[in-house]
């Protein structure tokens, strides 16, 4: 499960070091190329909101076995795209259809004990964010080598491989909600009201996803301008660096388990907003990015996983829409921020990047402080 995350949730990252190799087939400013990037994360939070919910009507092997066929279709349209208009169409299709990882979570916290819980979702994260960051390093490196049309087919060729292999591996799951698709959408909004703890550790996912959307997606103008000048390959192995985020995420998993998570969540947030105050003074220097790339990615795995702990804590019986209004709004926060991040590059470059993310900060440890409850009730 956690080796079908990694490489399902890779489709949404491929585009970002091939953004410069794509603005230049399409004769295109690179700062406009970016658009593919936040296309595809607001694509993931579009199939997030309504098809992950689906995960508690209907069997949820069938549905990620045809949603993992339909990002085959996806990426094949991406690689064979002949303007940019298509393309783009594609990237939003890729994020749709990628939403895979946020199907397998549930279905591997309702197989596993209580007790465990926290342990196998962070093993099944790691699986995730290794997908997501050494997805950058294999794309640059055959956009380098290859073209960036071979990386979308090179996905399309795995995406194609897995589906046989779930499709003999993973297990049945019964679904257990018998109304309508109208009644599960309508009930998203309903857990939104009435769980306070979701709407906590959504609204601090969407500023650090936005956060981590912002750096990467700039990162890339920043390391093919002066003074640095790297090709694809070299900026993909970036990567690597952050793959250093993996390594925390099943300790983070276990101090979930030990009812953790919510002191987790805060040191999280201290992590991300310390990596921008060193991104703000590495402007031109390699080894101030590659420490804050480590500071960022664990502080996100501090973040992200604890909050999605917490989340599984709760309501069993909603957990496919719980995980949806969690991950859909952090997506759209990956989304916003990639979007923003561009923005404030054309104002300022990387300083304003920086400075904005630290106000994103702010805002993160702003929800943390004013929904501050006792230890005793600490989750």
């Amino acid at each position: 499960m956690a080796a079908a995350t990694g490489l399902i949730v890779a489709n949404l990252y491929y585009c970002q070091p091939l953004i410069v190799l794509i603005a230049d087939e399409f004769k295109i400013p690179h700062a406009d190329a970016g658009t593919i990037t936040y296309l595809t994360q607001a694509g993931y939070a579009i199939g997030l909101f309504f098809m992950v919910p689906l995960g508690d009507k209907i069997e949820r092997k069938t549905q990620i076995l045809y949603t993992t066929f339909a990002s085959v279709i996806a990426l094949i349209i991406a690689a064979t795209a002949q303007s940019y208009i298509v393309l783009e169409i594609a990237s939003l299709l890729i994020g749709i259809t990628s939403i895979v990882p946020q199907l397998i979570l549930p279905l591997a916290a309702s197989l596993s004990a209580p007790e465990e819980r926290g342990k196998v979702v962070g093993t099944i994260m790691s699986g995730l964010l290794v997908g997501i960051l050494l997805s950058r390093t294999l794309s640059g490196f055959i956009g380098d080598v290859l073209g960036w049309r071979a990386m979308f087919w090179i996905a399309s060729g795995l995406c194609l491989l897995l589906f046989f292999i779930i499709k003999k591996q993973f297990p049945y799951n019964k679904p257990v909600f018998d109304g309508s698709y109208g009644q599960l959408i309508s009930s998203l909004f309903t857990l939104i009201k009435e769980q306070p703890l979701l709407r906590e550790a959504t609204l601090i996912n969407v500023f650090s996803f936005a956060q981590f959307g912002a750096f990467w997606t700039t990162m890339v103008l920043l390391l093919s301008a002066d003074p640095f000048n790297f090709n694809s390959a070299t900026i993909g192995l970036f990567g690597i660096v952050g793959a250093s985020g993996a390594l925390a995420a099943p300790l983070v998993g276990k101090l979930g388990d030990k009812g953790s998570s919510r002191v987790a969540v805060g040191y999280g947030c201290l992590l991300i907003a310390l990596s921008f105050a060193v991104f703000y003074f590495s402007g031109l220097s390699v080894v101030g990015i590659v420490i804050g790339i480590v500071l960022i990615d664990i502080g996100l795995q501090g973040v992200h996983i604890s909050n999605q702990t917490r989340v599984y804590s709760i309501l069993p019986e909603a957990r496919n829409r719980m995980n949806t209004v969690f991950m859909s709004f952090s997506f759209l926060g990956t989304a916003a921020g990639s979007a923003f991040g561009l923005f404030l590059w054309e104002l300022g470059g990387w300083h304003a990047v920086a400075l904005g993310c630290l106000l994103l900060s702010g805002l993160s440890f702003a929800v943390y402080a004013s929904t501050y409850k006792s230890k005793r009730k600490v989750l």
